[in-house]
């Protein structure tokens, strides 16, 4: 028995969101502001009642049909909706199910429990219809709490959620539901502080001793026998001392009242004493230190697993059939390292018990990297403001058509670059060069241009693919995120395949533009035709979110590569540094007024990687210098930009 389907309606950004659960561990991960603590937030709300839905939980788009609410105003846009799939089979004891199940078909193996939020029109319509427009508006902003009320309903198939027709939901009590379902959440706002913090907050991990013990030593007697006998010795041996040391200090009272029997007994409680007298320690060899002298990422991470423990405890005193555990931002306040040593130690931890379904909110790159990609569930914000759900590897999977692409992807993602999952905006680029300057020439860009955002604020994940690219464009799909691709032209000959300037080519060996801008073959009659648009900057790339960018024209010249477009345009600036640059050779050459730009960078680009580290270290050390930016790179921060 198990929690199968979430779906959600009508909560925040979660207009209509629904979530496949795994049995095991499902990772929610996405951009800021995607939804993640809003699946924590409306279990809380549903589960435990203590926080009342208010007008700032519906979507952006229902408040104000809310704040304009009339007799026609729809149920369905007053209404919150929370649908929990339960699945089932012949091994599952049915009994804590029972009251849940409306069709004893042995086919049917699915139970459909609906928590819902519904504004009650008619009353709120009452309480307003005395104000004028700006004061009901103020009205049901401040109160609208008043007038919800939360219901429970199970039901057979989606046509019984029909707002014309709701007499096939089965109400049910909240209560009920409890003795099957055991929701546990942990937060990511723990009480954890460094050594500045207040008393309270260095007691963080000792008050969760506290909490275990208080919470199990009345349901575990055997467990802390040993030590509640302790407490009732310690009460005897304490009432003898006392006697000798308060009977003259209550003797006055004794006589005036003539309360002889009035005395002051111990009485050790186990709460207390353990809240006051025990704490978290580290260390050894009788040195110890208090657990607040430990780094703010220890702390978190220690109190984060011994709140687990106690959630596991609970759960497995409980015995309930489904066991749903929240776990929210791990990686607050824990640095990289450990966040890697969570994600490969968490799913170990939560093992046990066998019906425990945990659910990990996340924007760590660190814990994606060490995680299963089958646990993955990837929100994206679509463009009409609604939460999609997508199951990474199942929908991933099928999107590549070639098996061996899918699993270089999986690999590159583990160890590489899990931090594409949460960027704005991506730049690809295939070789070093680029990616020493590329943080340069970015900076350059926001300099001269000003952009309304600039390129550096942003989150843009930039990342070293080599001649991959291509591999890429299914995951990109996927994710829906503008990414940049920077590549070279590499112009050659059909015949020969040999590097050729772009004037004299007919062809390019670059697999990156063929297969993002659709080429045909090589020998098709429309080869050609395609060759010459690709050379003018003429082809597009479909959806609009992905751009390749390639060297172009600039004052009358088509360089090939990186290294040819550079030459081209900051030849002069280079002359009188020829000296100071390094990865050149033939540096007379710089010199020839002759020699055009083509031959010039293959007779002086001696390696590339040195050659643009000093080309950075004289612009860094330089104030006179500024080096020129190729013009495809220029065109190209422009559309990411925008």
């Amino acid at each position: 028995m198990y929690i199968n389907k979430i779906n959600i309606k009508n909560f925040r950004l979660l207009r209509d969101t629904t979530l496949d659960v795994k049995k095991g561990l499902s990772l929610l991960i996405g951009k800021n502001n995607s939804g993640k603590t809003s699946f924590i937030v409306i279990f809380q709300k549903f589960f435990q009642g203590n926080d009342k839905f208010n007008l700032d939980d519906y979507p952006l788009c229902q408040r104000q049909k809310i704040l304009n609410i009339t007799e026609t105003t729809p149920d369905s846009d007053l209404t919150i909706q929370m649908i929990v799939e339960i699945k089932y089979d012949a091994n599952d004891d049915l009994s804590y199910l029972s009251e849940f199940i409306l069709d004893l078909d042995p086919s049917v193996d699915t139970v459909n429990v609906l928590f819902e939020c519904r504004i009650d029109k008619s009353k709120l319509l009452k309480s307003i219809s005395d104000k004028s427009e700006p004061d009901k508006e103020r009205y049901i902003c401040k109160n609208i709490s008043k007038y919800t009320k939360n219901e429970l309903y199970v039901f057979q198939d989606e046509s019984d959620l029909d707002w014309h027709d709701r007499t096939n939901l089965v109400k049910k009590d909240l209560t009920a539901l409890k003795e099957v379902i055991n929701l546990q959440i942990i937060h990511a706002k723990r009480n954890v502080a460094s050594s500045e913090g207040s008393i309270r907050d260095k007691q963080a991990l000792s008050s969760l001793t506290t909490k275990f013990y208080n919470d199990n030593s009345k349901s575990s007697e055997s467990d802390f026998s040993s030590i509640n006998q302790m407490m009732i010795d310690m009460d005897i041996n304490l009432e003898k001392q006392y006697a000798t040391v308060f009977d003259d200090f209550l003797k006055n009272a004794k006589d005036f009242l003539s309360l002889q029997n009035l005395k002051v007994i111990s009485n050790i409680q186990s709460n207390e004493l353990v809240s006051s007298s025990s704490q978290v320690v580290y260390g050894n060899d009788g040195h110890v230190l208090p657990e607040h002298l430990n780094g703010l990422g220890y702390m978190n991470i220690i109190y984060l697993l011994l709140d687990i423990e106690i959630k596991k405890y609970n759960i497995i005193k409980d015995n309930k059939p489904i066991n749903l555990l929240f776990i929210e931002e791990p990686e607050a306040h824990t640095h990289p390292q450990m966040q890697y040593v969570f994600a490969e130690q968490i799913k170990k931890i939560i093992k046990d018990p066998e019906n425990l379904q945990t659910l990990i909110t996340t924007h760590s790159s660190h814990i994606v990297s060490k995680c299963d990609f089958k646990d993955i569930r990837y929100l994206l914000k679509t463009d009409d403001q609604n939460i999609l759900i997508k199951n990474f590897y199942n929908e991933l999977r099928k999107a590549y058509t070639e098996e061996e692409h899918f699993k270089f992807l999986v690999q590159y993602l583990t160890l590489q670059s899990s931090e594409l999952f949460f960027a704005d905006k991506i730049i690809f680029i295939e070789g070093t060069t680029e990616k020493i300057l590329l943080p340069y020439f970015i900076k350059q860009f926001d300099e001269k241009f000003k952009p309304a955002e600039a390129l550096a604020s942003q989150h843009i994940s930039i990342l070293e693919v080599g001649a991959n690219a291509k591999v890429f464009a299914p995951f990109l799909d996927f994710l829906g995120i503008k990414t940049l691709i920077i590549t070279d032209i590499d112009s050659t000959k059909k015949v020969t395949n040999s590097a050729m300037p772009v004037s004299d080519s007919d062809n390019t060996s670059n697999y990156t533009l063929k297969h993002f801008y659709k080429a045909p073959e090589k020998d098709a009659p429309e080869f050609p035709e395609w060759y010459m648009k690709l050379t003018k900057g003429e082809l597009t790339i479909e959806g609009g979110i992905v751009k390749v960018a390639y060297q172009l024209d600039e004052d009358g010249y088509h360089a090939r590569s990186f290294e040819d477009a550079f030459l081209h345009i900051n030849r002069e600036k280079l002359k009188p540094l020829g000296d100071k640059v390094h990865g050149l050779k033939n540096k007379k050459d710089l010199q020839n007024e002759t020699m055009n730009t083509f031959d010039l960078t293959n007779s002086i680009v001696d390696s590339k990687s040195s050659f643009a580290s000093s080309l950075l270290y004289q612009a860094l050390t330089n104030d006179d210098l500024d080096w020129e930016m190729p013009r495809y790179i220029r065109e190209a921060f422009s559309w990411l930009v925008n």
